[in-house]
């Protein structure tokens, strides 16, 4: 593009002469000094910088301690604080798992706090015949109000062993990388199965749940053992809107105005739990420059990869999940807007796309930060330096990475068409599945009776027959769909696919999925049960071209299926022994990645720079109503019920969220922060934008941890939703007669 002759002359003009030369001088300043810019929005990345100079940061791999290698001695030097046994056991004992989120006991007689987005599904479950409970809020004014949540459960971390000598000894066994695998994970199953049992015999009342953990990467093992709690009842959530102020515009943000929080109790023989481990209520809440620890589950790091894994996710897996995640939030948007009656349905659905999303972009910026990769080779040669430099690890260990590499080129040049024949999961048509399906309980049922899995045989056949067809399909999002997964597998395939071109029939994917979707006798249940009822050749042989697809097409993915899975057990077989050689050279210095398993990250109250301005380490409900008028009133800044007119004794001024430099990521939402006397100060919901690349490094600069305070849940139970009996019981730690 040609500039225009004004912006040319303007270029030549003095004034801009000088800027330019003031530029290029601060720029030499900043790096014959040795310093860089690290100013940033969304992005971690240097202006400046030698990647050759660029050295890792002490805590680069994070601050997720296990409970079984506390750092006390860390604690002690950076917070003059040692947590002795009990403390430890204590917070141990006290926190929780849900599924996919934290939790914790707040009071004596079972009381849990968690998020109110991992309070979602809960919400739907107890939702009755004519409510809404997700946008109108729930609150049981007495016990008996309290409502069951059917499959909803909640474990407790009871006991911790280590068992690495045992599954180590196992794996070793095993004469292939395959057999190393299915040794390891045979004895892992011998493990939890033994362990059950022994609980078992004296709890027998109670729900056990036993799991080997992997640290390390295989460089340690430890067998946990929780006590699950499966009789959980709601007791308060507030407006969706309100528990997720600012909706997608500022998920992954700060400064927040959530009010992120849900309450739940446990029962027991049908009466609300008593126990003796729980969190109190901090009477001052959290304060600016506090140390404070975060009590949580988080789900998954990625940070002991090695670089060359972190480049394939860079160029291959991120890009891939960024692309099916936008269009599935496209997707569910587009027919939520088209059929607004099902907004309950599927809302939840959206978010949880929409939040992935976000998070994947995020993992995604953080790898194409240049800055922040020359940290991570920092790390690795210097962890590859130590193995070098000795003899006997580098006899077990030298050659990993260079095989871990190769794996990952082989990964690489499949990795498109492996995804493009998966038939199963998000992105993914329902018809696809129902017909690979059918192939299957085909292909089984022409073996003899005898020769067939149980739940293939008498009256188990009955329970598949009436369960095969999905009971949440539905034509129209299966058609949207259908026409993305069609788009893709055009993209991958090409021309060189014979059976997908057949399929296509010369259609653009739009045409091909309306035509198909005509003609297809798998969007009907009625029809598909007629085939399970009649002859496994007709299925085989039906001219239904989903079945004609996956049935042509069945060597080709089993193939790939089959290499790919080979290629995923050498890499865990090669990883086991990075682990191994990591744990020889640090020992627990450092923390294994998240494994969703309990953790205790420290951190301190502080907030941070961004977009020229600085982020103060709390917000309060001024700023919420600021939002609200500023936006004019209007979704999804909008405040419902009584909270436009609070009362008069309404504390505007009171602190609603706050930011700390915790060391989270998904899976510690619903995470108690807490003080060193073990006193609730916060709840974890969500990171800043900036702490997305957390996923595989760890860095406080900007990175933070973002929670609801706890003066705020008090002020807003008492203030705006009269819940006296659960602001009496928190401030008690037990029900007040």
């Amino acid at each position: 593009m040609k500039q225009s002759t004004t912006i040319r002359n303007r270029l030549k003009t003095p004034l801009f002469q000088i800027i330019q030369l003031s530029a290029l001088i601060f720029a030499f300043i900043i790096t014959s000094s040795g310093c860089s810019s690290y100013q940033t929005t969304k992005s971690s990345s240097r202006l400046y910088f030698n990647p050759d100079t660029v050295q890792a940061g002490q805590f680069d791999t994070g601050k997720m301690w296990t409970f079984d290698y506390p750092p006390v001695k860390y604690f002690e030097q950076t917070y003059g604080f040692t947590p002795d046994q009990k403390w430890l056991d204590e917070a141990r004992l006290s926190a929780l798992r849900l599924s996919g989120c934290s939790a914790s006991f707040i009071s004596e007689d079972g009381l849990v706090m968690t998020n109110h987005h991992c309070a979602r599904y809960a919400l739907d479950k107890v939702n009755k015949p004519g409510e809404d409970l997700p946008d109108s809020g729930f609150y049981a004014p007495t016990l008996n109000d309290e409502r069951k949540v059917d499959g909803m459960y909640a474990d407790q971390l009871i006991s911790m062993k280590d068992v690495t000598a045992e599954v180590q000894e196992a794996f070793e066994k095993g004469k292939t990388d395959e057999e190393k695998i299915a040794e390891r994970n045979k004895e892992i199953q011998k493990l939890q199965k033994d362990v059950w049992k022994e609980y078992k015999k004296s709890e027998p009342g109670d729900s056990i749940y036993t799991q080997v953990v992997t640290f390390y990467n295989g460089g340690k093992y430890s067998l946990y053992v929780y006590r699950r709690y499966t009789d959980i009842r709601l007791v308060f959530a507030p407006q969706l809107i309100v528990a997720y102020f600012g909706g997608d515009y500022d998920n992954f943000t700060y400064p927040r105005y959530d009010l992120d929080v849900s309450l739940f109790r446990v029962y027991q023989n049908g009466k609300p739990l008593n126990t003796e481990h729980y969190f109190r209520w901090s009477n001052s809440g959290a304060q600016e420059n506090e140390p404070v620890f975060v009590i949580g589950n988080p789900g998954r790091t990625s940070r002991l990869l090695t670089v060359s894994q972190l480049e394939f996710n860079r160029d291959y897996s991120y890009p891939y999940f960024v692309n099916l995640l936008k269009d599935g939030m496209d997707i569910y948007s587009k027919y939520i807007d088209q059929h607004p009656d099902k907004k309950l349905e599927y809302q939840t659905r959206l978010f949880g796309i929409s939040n992935s999303y976000k998070a994947y972009t995020g993992y995604l910026g953080g790898l194409r930060d240049q800055y922040l990769m020359a940290r991570k080779k920092a790390f690795e040669r210097k962890f590859r330096e130590a193995v070098d430099s000795n003899p006997a690890l580098k006899e077990k260990y030298g050659s990993v990475w260079e095989e871990i590499s190769k794996i990952q080129k082989e990964k690489a040049d499949m990795y498109e068409k492996y995804q493009a024949y998966n038939v199963v999961g998000l992105g993914r048509s329902g018809y696809f599945n129902i017909a690979s399906r059918l192939i299957q309980y085909a292909k089984t049922m022409e073996k003899p009776e005898s020769n067939r899995p149980e739940e293939y045989r008498g009256a188990a056949l009955d329970s598949i027959k009436r369960k095969f067809f999905p009971s949440n399909f539905n034509p129209d999002l299966e058609k949207m769909f259908l026409e993305y997964q069609l788009g893709y597998m055009s993209s991958a395939f090409g021309t060189s696919n014979e059976a997908f071109n057949r399929l296509l029939g010369g259609r653009t994917p739009a045409a091909a999925a309306d035509y198909l979707v005509g003609v297809t006798l798998l969007g009907d249940s009625s029809r598909v049960a007629a085939m399970l009822d009649g002859s496994p050749d007709a299925i085989l042989s039906s001219t239904d071209p989903f079945i004609q697809y996956i049935e042509s097409t069945q060597k080709e993915r089993s193939e790939m299926e089959a290499r790919y899975q080979k290629l995923s057990a050498q890499e865990a077989a090669q990883g086991q022994k990075l682990g191994r050689a990591l744990y020889d050279v640090y020992g627990t210095s450092i923390p294994p990645d998240a494994t969703f398993t309990l953790r205790i990250a420290d951190g301190v109250v502080r907030g941070y720079e961004y977009n020229g301005t600085i982020a103060p380490p709390f917000t309060t409900f001024y700023g919420m109503y600021n939002r609200y008028y500023s936006f004019g009133k209007k979704y999804p800044w909008y405040l419902p019920g009584n909270w436009p007119n609070p009362p008069a004794s309404f504390k505007l001024s009171t602190p609603l969220d706050f930011v700390a430099t915790n060391d989270i990521i998904g899976g510690n939402s619903g995470s108690p922060v807490i003080n060193k006397n073990l006193e609730i100060v916060g709840l974890i919901f969500d990171g800043n934008i900036e702490s997305l690349p957390g996923e595989y490094i760890y860095v406080d600069t900007y990175n933070r941890s973002v929670a609801v305070h706890s003066d705020a849940i008090l002020e807003a139970l008492s203030q705006i939703y009269h819940a006296d009996r659960i602001v009496n019981e928190i401030k008690k730690g037990k029900i007040e007669p």
